[in-house]
Parts: structure tokens; C-alpha cells; sequence
């Protein structure tokens, strides 16, 4: 089976859920036998569910981790300063523009049905890829491949180029009671 129509997604916003939509809408997909690629732009330090999965999906789900912590190359969180509010390295530009890259090729591939760049909006919002850049990606997409954009911070530009955008907004969250990152829930 193949899409006749792919659109564009976003799901942003601050709630937790983005990454979650996105592997939930893969998981239908390959259901019925389509192929996603996932490409994650800013996570990797900690092998995810997602990736130690990947394997179980018969071929149907494509999992590429593209980030300077996936590579080891990553900045370490310190107890009061996150690695989010650390400077970039050269590093982590390296690993976005090859994440971009990639993200490009599976597109155009002929061999996936759903590309999902995970947290390319995270990477967008930290000077790490260009608003244009996802603009390309968008302008680009065969018309019958769905590209899935997750991350907090979407621009504007990215979500008016988009078909369907969702806005997770947090009301509560167990991190405000300092109840950490759980496996098999949040990663």
C-alpha cells in the first residue's frame, strides 16, 4: 500500500506528547504495512523505547538517532545548568546538518511513506537549522509521503506551511515535583 495523498504535520507546544503523537501515528501506519523513517535531531544520550524497538517492526520502521549526544559527542547535564542551556558546539551543528541531510534523502528515497524528523523544531528554535531548511524539506516532500515535524517552538513560517498542526500545552507535568525522566514513559 502507498499513501495517495501525504500531507504535513506538526505537533509542538510545551506539553508532553509531541514525539508520542508521532511514533502513535507510525505505529497505525505500519499497521497497514507502510514504512516511516524516524529521524531524531536532539535526543540520543540514553537509548529511547523507540529505538531499542525498531527492530520489531519487520523492516516497517526506520529509526536514525542524528545527534551529537547519540554520537557521544554530546554536552553533559550539569545539576543547575541543563544541556539545553549550554552553548552549542561544533558538534552538534555537524550532527544537524547531517540529520537534514538524511531527512532529505529519506524523502526522496521512493522508500518510506512517513518521514518524522523528531525535534527538527527543537533544533530549528536553537540556531541549529534554518527556518528555510525545514522549508525546504516541506517544498520537497513527494506528494504522496507524509512529513511529520515535532518539537516544541515551531515557527511561524513552518506552521502555515503545514496541513495539520497540534499544540500540546502543559497543565501539569511530574517534572515540576522533580519526579525525573521515567524509562518506557518518557523515553
Amino acid at each position: 500500500m502507498r499513501l495517495k495523498r501525504g500531507l504535513v504535520q506538526v505537533y509542538t507546544g510545551d506539553g508532553k506528547g509531541k514525539t508520542t503523537a508521532s511514533l502513535g501515528l507510525a505505529w497505525r501506519a505500519m499497521g497497514h504495512g507502510l514504512k516511516v523513517c524516524y529521524i531524531q535531531f536532539m535526543k540520543g544520550a540514553t537509548k529511547s523505547g523507540e529505538e531499542l524497538s525498531a527492530g520489531v517492526f519487520g523492516g516497517l520502521f526506520h529509526f536514525v538517532s542524528i545527534s551529537a549526544d547519540a554520537q557521544g559527542a554530546g554536552r553533559k547535564s550539569l545539576p543547575d545548568e541543563p544541556w539545553w542551556t549550554q552553548p552549542l558546539t561544533e558538534a552538534d551543528r555537524a550532527c544537524a546538518k547531517e540529520a537534514l541531510a538524511f531527512a532529505h534523502k529519506a524523502l526522496k528515497s521512493g522508500e518510506y511513506d512517513i518521514v518524522i524528523c523528531d525535534e527538527i523544531n527543537v533544533a530549528c528554535d536553537m540556531g541549529l537549522v534554518a527556518v528555510e531548511e525545514i522549508l525546504t524539506l516541506v517544498r520537497e516532500k513527494p506528494p504522496n509521503v507524509e512529513l511529520v515535524l515535532t518539537g516544541r517552538n515551531a515557527k511561524e513560517e513552518v506552521i502555515a506551511a503545514a496541513d495539520l498542526v497540534t499544540e500540546m500545552r502543559s497543565v501539569k507535568h511530574p517534572f515540576s515535583r522533580d519526579i525525573s525522566a521515567r524509562k518506557g514513559i518518557e523515553f
